[in-house]
């Protein structure tokens, strides 16, 4: 038997634009159709942790070609990103965790929880998760963790948009009813703006209690 008749074949990663490598290779090989999870407001000490799964179709639209880590995007192309994601995705689901659950069963858990919501609602069961980083126990389908996943797979920077924009609008409206922290500016990261704002008026219902800078407060 020749090399190029061994079982099984050997399928080429070819390099697809717009961060679609990963996803297409997987689809090639039937295991499609493939879900990206990531989430918002992991290392925030304010506001809720927002948790995404998207599923994107085949085609490489013009609209989602700006796809990568929400985190390097502009406000506004973060927005934009995320009307032609929640227009165009075969499926998308966003989980929001409040900031009392993550104190009781800890970030890390109410990631790894948020994240087999996410992917639990999608309307499109995938054959395959990608996640960002770290592995995911109980998805209900095969996964791999991807290193830099948001920047490196169409379907995990999609989710990333929609955990992002959806946690940051969120924090916008917690400015005008929980008001003096300047949740708009910050949107809960541990600012030196932020810090300087719970140094005059203490942790709000919206502060993660279990978070040392928060507790360090309280007094």
């Amino acid at each position: 038997m020749s090399r190029t008749d061994r079982w099984p074949p050997r399928s080429p990663v070819r390099r697809a634009a717009s961060l679609r490598t990963l996803e297409f290779t997987l689809a090639r090989h039937r295991l499609g159709p493939v879900a990206g999870v990531d989430e918002a407001g992991r290392g925030a000490c304010a506001g809720p942790l927002v948790v995404a799964a998207c599923v994107l179709g085949t085609s490489q639209l013009k609209s989602l070609a700006d796809l990568d880590d929400s985190k390097k995007l502009s406000e506004a192309t973060r927005e934009r990103l995320f009307d032609a994601v929640t227009r165009h995705a075969v499926s998308y689901e966003v989980v929001v965790i409040p900031a009392g659950e993550v104190d009781r069963i800890g970030v890390h858990v109410a990631n790894i929880e948020g994240m087999r919501r996410a992917v639990a609602g999608l309307d499109v069961p995938p054959g395959y998760v990608l996640s960002d980083g770290f592995k995911v126990p109980g998805l209900g389908a095969p996964s791999l963790p991807v290193i830099g996943g948001d920047a490196n797979a169409a379907c995990i920077a999609a989710a990333s948009v929609l955990a992002k924009v959806t946690r940051d609008r969120i924090m916008v409206e917690l400015d005008d009813t929980v008001p003096g922290y300047d949740f708009a500016v910050h949107k809960g990261y541990s600012t030196a703006h932020h810090m300087s704002r719970l140094d005059a008026l203490g942790p709000s219902r919206e502060h993660r209690i279990s978070y040392r800078n928060v507790r360090d407060r309280l007094a």
